[in-house]
């Protein structure tokens, strides 16, 4: 096994150059600008200090850039692993305690592992049983619960609860002890970021600065804010108004830490860390995949995995807690021109210097600010049009959608999520235990065969082709056998009934001994059973078991092959027939012709 297998540095790191060490330098400065500000709100959404969001954003990304393989991720605290941790660690411990910290260190170690073990036995593919509407659903839904978790920052009110409902229902009656300085401060945070994030480009554009430029000058929009509201603090004494202030963060590097290895609470958190696992994996792998793309390069899911749960244990002994690739920093640094995963690494020591020099200003930003900045960046995974979007396409993903919205908001997101997925593995095993299957006939003028439902087509009277839309496995082997029989004792007429198997790439003991079962009852009412575009695959496993020496038919290169053995004068009738223009069939039901 080659070294980079797990070290991709050493591949890229050959050809590391002067201008790679620009490009990745001045990302890195870009996304340090933007990474500050989220780092600190991030930590507080997830109930821990300030500085833990800093100590997240320092050992991790370095352990990423040595592991990873996606050139423009971002690595750090992002919003819905920030509200997870919270949910998690919440039940265990007091926020601001040390068995709090404690827990969430240990969260994030558990995380790594976790990841870890799924990159090295390269398992990355458990993570497709999380849907996408199951997460677009459970995205939208953290998103409001974040966005109400700030209001009561942005009113200097007290606010908790890990539902939108307790949310809400803790805020109503401190509505009238709304602190005006604190309101007046995040009321004009939002309306400045909001406007940022649409508007500021557009003016700079205007004044002749070039579309680059003026993005990244954007996007800094949240430090401005930050600086801005400082000032204020200071020169109108706020604080001693009732603005709630970020308070004294220490200066430094990260401090060794180490993840508790208690049983109990490792037990209590062990759940936890394998959704967060792969919430953020997949949050991190689609962003890494859709940037990739884009500069025509590829990532490896399974090195990623890998790549991530490093980042995880570094967070773990340095002082943060579980971090993933975030969707807006990953933006920011393809914009500005990341070459390789250095990029991260140079982040890393720019929030380093951080940590070490700027921290003394944070003691006066005030948190609505913070508050501000996180109901910002949330409200952009807010889709509620994907609703709609899902009951037009299927109604199935728009229940798995719905439910684990409705779930996350009401019962917390750990609930909401686990219900999603165990809907859509439901729906799964509901689909394919009763698969698509056709009638089928021989489209006139043509060796093509299509359904009887839906085009007008001609069927032998002494032949039954029966298409399957899907592999064969005990959940739905049941079903085949009814609808082979069930049509059978429909066409008294029929002597013999071919399986068309184009779509079926898998036949499983159980269906294998169903289509034996099948075969037999078929030969006892005098009916051959023949099967037509077998893939090879199956036809592999298939010659490995008795049932092709039993079959009482034969196996049919293509359907065609099987109608012009089985009825050759319908076969060749149909294939001399004129080709009709139009579907009169698919037409009339309202169906696509195809």
């Amino acid at each position: 096994m080659k070294p980079a297998r797990f070290l991709p540095i050493l591949d890229w790191g050959r050809r590391y150059d002067a201008s790679a060490l620009s490009s990745d330098a001045l990302a890195a400065v870009i996304v340090t600008i933007m990474l500050i500000p989220q780092s600190l709100a991030y930590a507080l959404l997830a109930g821990l200090p300030p500085q833990a969001g800093l100590y997240a954003s320092i050992a991790p990304l370095v352990a990423y850039a040595l592991f990873g393989t996606s050139t423009a991720l971002a690595v750090g605290p992002v919003a819905v692993v920030s509200l997870l941790t919270a949910a998690s660690v919440g039940r265990i411990a007091e926020a601001g305690s040390t068995d709090y910290v404690t827990a969430a260190l240990t969260l994030a170690f558990l995380s790594g592992v976790f990841l870890l073990i799924l990159g090295v036995f390269r398992l990355g593919f458990l993570a497709n049983f999380l849907s996408h509407p199951v997460i677009s659903g459970f995205i939208t839904a953290s998103g409001l619960i974040i966005a109400a978790s700030q209001l009561g920052h942005i009113l200097g009110v007290g606010a908790h609860g890990h539902t939108l409902v307790e949310i809400l229902v803790s805020l109503v009656p401190e509505i009238g002890a709304t602190n005006m300085p604190t309101l007046a401060i995040g009321a004009a945070s939002l309306a400045f970021l909001w406007w940022v994030r649409g508007g500021l480009k557009p003016l700079l554009q205007r004044l002749g600065l070039p579309a680059g430029p003026a993005g990244m000058i954007a996007r800094a929009g949240p430090i401005l804010a930050v600086a801005v509201s400082i000032i204020a603090v200071r020169v109108l004494d706020l604080g001693a108004r009732g603005v709630a202030l970020v308070g004294e963060v220490p200066s430094g590097l990260p401090p060794f830490t180490l993840p508790s290895v208690q049983p109990d609470l490792i037990g209590a958190l062990v759940s936890s860390a394998v959704l967060i696992s792969i919430v953020g994996f997949v949050e991190s792998v689609s962003v890494a995949r859709t940037l990739a793309a884009k500069k025509r390069e590829r990532i490896d899911p399974d090195q990623e995995l890998v790549g991530l749960g490093a980042a995880n244990i570094a967070a773990s002994f340095s002082g943060g807690y579980p971090v993933t690739g975030g969707f807006a920093r990953s933006v920011v640094n393809f914009d500005a021109g990341a070459r390789t995963p250095a990029a991260g690494a140079f982040t890393a020591a720019g929030i380093a210097l951080a940590a070490l020099f700027l921290t003394p200003l944070l003691a006066s930003l005030p948190t609505a600010v913070l508050a501000a900045t996180i109901i910002v960046a949330v409200l952009s995974l807010v889709d509620l049009g994907a609703l709609g979007r899902a009951w037009r396409y299927s109604r199935a993903d728009f229940a798995a959608m719905a439910a684990t919205l409705v779930l996350t908001l009401v019962l917390g997101v750990e609930a909401g999520i686990a219900a999603g997925v165990a809907l859509s593995l439901a729906l799964f095993l509901y689909r394919t235990s009763t698969p698509h299957s056709a009638v089928v006939g021989q489209v006139p003028g043509t060796q093509h065969f299509r359904n009887v439902d839906r085009h007008d087509v001609i069927t032998a009277p002494n032949v039954l082709t029966l298409r399957v839309d899907e592999s064969l496995y005990f959940a739905n082997a049941g079903y085949l056998e009814d609808r082979i029989l069930g049509l059978v004792a429909e066409k008294p007429g029929i002597e013999h009934v071919v399986l068309m198997c184009p779509a079926v790439n898998a036949i499983d003991l159980s269906a294998l001994e169903t289509l034996e079962a099948v075969n037999e009852g078929l030969r006892e009412a005098g009916i051959a059973l023949h099967l037509s575009e077998v893939k090879g695959p199956v036809m592999d496993r298939l010659k490995r078991s008795a049932f092709l020496e039993a079959l009482t038919g034969e196996v049919f290169l293509s359907q065609y092959e099987a109608y012009a053995a089985l009825a050759p004068e319908t076969a060749r009738g149909a294939l001399e027939a004129a080709r009709p223009e139009v579907c009169p069939n698919a037409e009339s039901r309202g169906l696509h012709p195809l």
